[in-house]
């Protein structure tokens, strides 16, 4: 087997960079959300300012992630960092953890893409798996084609989703009747009062999970033609592409539905539409909806593989995971990712969903490690060469520490049950990490 088939392929850029960031973030969260944070905050502004404050999160996060993988330019994302950082164990749970976080939320993306399906067309209701997975087997086979081939698809994915959610606002600003100034106070004046820290809490967890891949570019470093020039400018680029976005739809929607009526919204974009133009045109939100699942689904396919790839590099995964083919796709790797999902699938939506809701404990994780290790590489190697340097060092990555850190804690007071899982995860992780490495040996 000739070295070729071990090594990813230099084939991508900046518009790659900027797609990967906002079409691996933007998915149906945003579409889904502004109902459930309205019923625990229910204050317009408020609601606008966690937004914000998750996106200064997030584009705060950016800075200290494009300082490690432009000086660790290698596949993996924060499984590299951890592990530079930290050693093996820290790295393998950081890797696995993310690797199945993405692998449940792939499983659940698809899944739900499919109950989007029987929407339009109410005759494959009863063959919802059978979608969800063909999505699925469509994608791998047509990432099996190269990298620079995925690379354009998700650059066209992205620049449709974008149209389609900018069309969204735009048809609620046109055709939406804006809320009488006297509404707006007496909506302000009733629920303000009605604020609460689990409200807060809650609402937090819900966007947190919606900005949840703004770090997505940094799995491809390793491919990157020019990492030092482009990855700087297409993830700060990509995240406030992001932010923009999403404070321009909760605009939208705030701006159509009364407060009451999106408090009880379970699909609050739907709703919307519905709104102003009666029930017949609901189901159109369905298109952008299928757009932005296509989008991030497309997206996940393509860098969950980019962990065990890395991980079996270093011997902590399979060693067949690191086979590359000639077009520059891990292919096994891809393989092994969209096989565990198909197996999530079959075992029932529930399954994808409990370990989506897992999977954003583990996220915030990876996110505690991502930072810590950009303060432990400062001390430990301090003449690695670092053609980005994340300003405010070390108050920056010490202060996204503790608010991800409060993060998790008010996760696991307000979801013990997926704490739970999560915790007898990393407990079990151990055992599993000793008797690969007791393998490894021998």
């Amino acid at each position: 087997m000739s070295q070729k088939q071990h090594h990813l392929l230099k084939l991508l850029g900046l518009g790659f960079g900027i797609a990967i960031t906002v079409g691996g973030t933007i998915g149906t969260g945003i579409l889904r959300k502004p109902g459930l944070i309205a019923s625990m905050i229910g204050n317009p502004w408020m609601i606008l300012l966690l937004w914000l404050v998750v996106g200064i999160y997030a584009f705060l996060g950016v800075l200290c992630v494009i300082e490690l993988s432009v000086s660790m330019p290698q596949a993996g994302s924060w499984y590299v960092y951890a592990r530079r950082a930290f050693g093996d164990y820290i790295g393998f749970v950081t890797g696995i953890t993310s690797w199945l976080g993405t692998v449940a939320a792939l499983g659940f993306g698809a899944y739900t893409f499919s109950e989007y399906v029987a929407l339009i067309i109410p005759e494959t209701d009863t063959m919802l798996r059978v979608i969800a997975i063909g999505l699925l087997l469509l994608l791998m086979v047509f990432h099996l084609f190269g990298t620079k081939v995925s690379g354009y698809s998700q650059e066209v994915i992205t620049v449709t989703n974008a149209i389609s959610l900018l069309i969204f606002v735009g048809i609620c600003f046109v055709f939406g009747q804006a809320p009488t100034a006297q509404a707006v106070r007496n909506t302000v004046e009733s629920t303000s009062g009605s604020i609460t820290i689990i409200g807060v809490i809650t609402s937090l967890q819900a966007i947190f999970y919606t900005y949840d891949g703004w770090h997505t570019a940094s799995y491809f470093t390793e491919e990157n033609t020019d990492p030092s020039k482009t990855l700087p400018k297409s993830m700060k680029t990509g995240v406030i592409l992001i932010i923009t976005m999403y404070l321009l739809i909760n605009s939208a929607i705030l701006y159509v539905l009364p407060m009451d009526l999106l408090t009880q919204s379970k699909l609050a974009a739907a709703d919307t539409i519905t709104y102003i133009f009666g029930p017949g045109y609901g189901k159109l939100i369905t298109i952008f909806l299928m757009v932005s699942i296509l989008s991030i689904t497309n997206a996940q396919i393509m860098f969950a593989p980019r962990i065990i790839y890395s991980m079996g590099r270093d011997n902590l995964f399979f060693k067949i995971s690191t086979i590359v083919n000639l077009k520059g796709n891990p292919y096994l790797a891809t393989l092994i990712t969209v096989s565990l999902s198909v197996l999530l699938i079959l075992s029932g939506k529930d399954t994808c969903s409990i370990l989506s809701d897992i999977a954003t404990f583990f996220f915030v994780m990876s996110y505690i490690a991502g930072f810590a290790a950009l303060i432990q590489m400062r001390y430990k190697e301090p003449e690695l060469d670092r053609p980005y340097k994340a300003p405010m060092f070390p108050v920056l990555p010490y202060i996204l520490i503790a608010v991800s850190c409060l993060f998790l804690v008010g996760a696991v007071y307000s979801d013990l049950n997926s704490s739970k899982y999560a915790l007898i995860f990393l407990a079990v992780s151990y055992p599993v990490y000793k008797l690969i490495k007791e393998r490894r040996k021998s």
